[in-house]
């Protein structure tokens, strides 16, 4: 074997142990030199790169890293910190808040296992072989979706017709000054005032105006029965000034301001529909010597009243839609909500169509009726205002101020007591009548779905002076059934012939 040959440095020793290791020295950089070995009479060269020569070849190899890449590494690892941190949340959570012995434990175990085991029948509609508590969160997200689908098929699958814009009008209502300082916009139909021979003053239902009038009514009938229709616009409606503070009081009072403005000296006639029967038993209430007496189309009354009977209560909500007793419940509860739902209905500028309202099939197929509807509620929601349509829901079903009751004509005797009663056995001068003792007519559409016969049922039980005449088949408008020369008839005669307080003294 032939002897290796060649002085032999501490580099060239530590070179031939190792590769490169990364180590650099600045001021001598390492070097291997190339040494010739020789085996058996051959020479051998080993040549060995140095350390830069080995990072270039690295360089060379490894491909630049792109910024895709980088985003990706660096979502990932914000990913994998998340989780961490979800999972770090986690065990602190079920290690302090969820022991048998915290607080919230100990609160809601009861409620839970009594919750659980009223809902646990639901339990039998699952396979056997499916775990409950992993077999419901995927019916209910399943469910979820199932919604999702059906609101985007309803929106998109189907042609919706376009739908119409309300337009605002110019004025052209005529205005009297109340004597608070606000106007008050009105509209007269019929005969002149120096021809009325009957006076009718018409509060509109919500979502109306003073062009509502009487849906249908004919000018030559007005004329024949020597009729003036005074409507007007309720405040912050039409182009009525709002009211900073209405309630029923003042409303009866508006229009008790109205007829002195307009001229009507005598006793006039109040005629409402719907939501207005309730500013029309208002003015029984509050000015009932100016009234000489009141027709009512299907009046609402307040679905809370506490004098109804649970039947009668029963029958008005069970025949409502869940939006609309949802629509209640924000009005006595929540009015303020109210406002961003008006705001995305009718105060949004479009006319939805005419059989959301209305359940009489003669009525919408009418054009021109459908016209006036719309010129109606276009004038409603002139001011685009929501406060006075907020104000009307919660009149509705808040506390009316009075009871229904109190217009039922009764004998009062002044005082309290023995005496006074002992008095009253002897002189009737100590008592006298209260309550509206003029006539009350109503008429009701057995079929309306909007104001239930339910609650006429309850004002012809609480005022059985009130003459109620019902409609079978008929819904909100009963234009079929209804004669207006019948109406008005009947009203006559008793125009003619009032009640007077020694009739109803020997009635009682």
């Amino acid at each position: 074997m032939a002897e290796v040959r060649g002085p032999n440095t501490w580099r060239d020793e530590l070179a031939s142990l190792i590769e490169d290791a990364g180590v650099r020295y600045v001021a001598d950089p390492i070097t291997i030199s190339t040494t010739p070995l020789s085996f058996d009479g051959e020479t051998t060269t080993i040549t060995t790169k140095t350390t830069t020569d080995y990072q270039n070849d690295k360089l060379e190899e490894a491909p630049p890293e792109s910024l895709k890449d980088q985003v990706k590494g660096f979502a990932m690892a914000w990913g994998e910190i998340l989780m961490e941190l979800g999972r770090g949340c986690r065990d602190i959570v079920q290690q302090s808040l969820l022991t048998e012995d915290s607080y919230i434990v100990r609160k809601l175990e009861k409620p839970i296992a009594r919750a659980s085991a009223k809902l646990r029948y639901f339990n039998e509609f699952l396979p056997e072989d499916r775990d409950p508590a992993h077999a419901w969160p995927v019916v209910f997200f399943v469910f979820i979706l199932a919604l999702a689908a059906i609101n985007v098929n309803t929106q998109y699958g189907s042609l919706v017709p376009p739908v119409k814009r309300a337009r605002i009008h110019p004025p052209n209502a005529t205005r009297i000054q109340l004597p608070d300082g606000r106007h008050m916009a009105y509209h007269e139909q019929g005969v002149t005032a120096d021809r009325a021979k009957f006076s009718i003053i018409t509060p509109h239902s919500f979502l109306s105006s003073r062009l509502a009038g009487i849906p249908g009514i004919k000018m030559p009938l007005l004329e024949e029965f020597g009729i003036r229709l005074v409507t007007y616009d309720l405040p912050g409606f039409g182009e009525s000034d709002p009211h900073p503070s209405r309630n029923l009081n003042t409303s009866a009072l508006d229009m008790l301001h109205l007829a002195n403005a307009v001229g009507v000296s005598d006793k006039f006639w109040v005629l409402a529909h719907s939501g207005g029967g309730m500013h029309a038993l208002a003015a029984l209430k509050y000015i009932p010597n100016k009234v000489a007496g009141a027709a009512l189309f299907a009046p609402v009354t307040n679905p809370y009243e506490p004098g109804m009977t649970k039947e009668e209560m029963k029958r008005t909500w069970e025949n409502w839609l869940p939006r609309r007793k949802f629509l209640y419940f924000l009005a006595r509860r929540f009015p303020r909500f109210l406002s961003s739902f008006y705001h995305r209905t009718f105060l949004s500028g479009k006319l939805e169509r005419i059989d959301k309202w209305l359940s009489d099939e003669i009525l919408i197929e009418d054009p021109i009726f459908e016209e006036l509807w719309d010129r109606n509620l276009e004038e409603s929601i002139r001011q685009r205002n929501v406060k006075p349509f907020i104000e009307e829901a919660m009149l509705q079903v808040s506390n009316w101020g009075f009871r229904l009751s109190e217009l039922q004509v009764q004998r009062r005797c002044q005082g309290r007591g023995i005496l006074p009663w002992l008095r009253s056995m002897y002189s009737q001068a100590e008592c006298e009548l209260t309550g509206y003792l003029g006539p009350i007519h109503i008429w009701q559409g057995m079929d309306d779905h909007v104001v239930p016969p339910s609650m006429t049922d309850h004002i012809a039980r609480v005022l059985p002076e009130a003459n109620v005449h019902k409609l079978p088949n008929e819904g909100r408008y009963f234009p079929r059934s209804l004669d207006p020369l019948k109406v008005q008839s009947s009203i006559k005669e008793e125009i003619k012939q009032p009640p007077s307080e020694e009739n109803e003294e020997e009635k009682s």
